[in-house]
């Protein structure tokens, strides 16, 4: 089983890593030009978060491979979009 520790660490890390490409993504809505860098970081981000919940998920009770199959759909689905934008 994941330590209670471990778990709420990462799932700090994926909502950091949400937040940061959500701002990335806004911010390429807003204006035309925007930083490719910071992008591109916030979709690096979202994938090794990504990885990182996988690799947690071998260590994890049923109760916490629930939480993390949510928090992977909302990595996903925000990096689904912000690769769909055209970047």
């Amino acid at each position: 089983m994941a330590t209670r520790e471990s778990m709420d660490n990462l799932m700090q890390q994926c909502e950091d890593a949400i937040r940061y490409a959500e701002e990335q993504y806004k911010q390429s809505s807003l204006q035309e030009q925007y930083n490719d860098d910071n992008y591109t970081q916030a979709l690096q981000a979202l994938e090794e978060t990504y990885g990182d919940i996988a690799k947690m998920a071998n260590f994890a009770n049923s109760q916490q491979r629930e939480q993390l199959h949510r928090m992977r759909l909302q990595l996903q689905q925000l990096q689904n979009s912000m690769i769909l934008k055209g970047h």
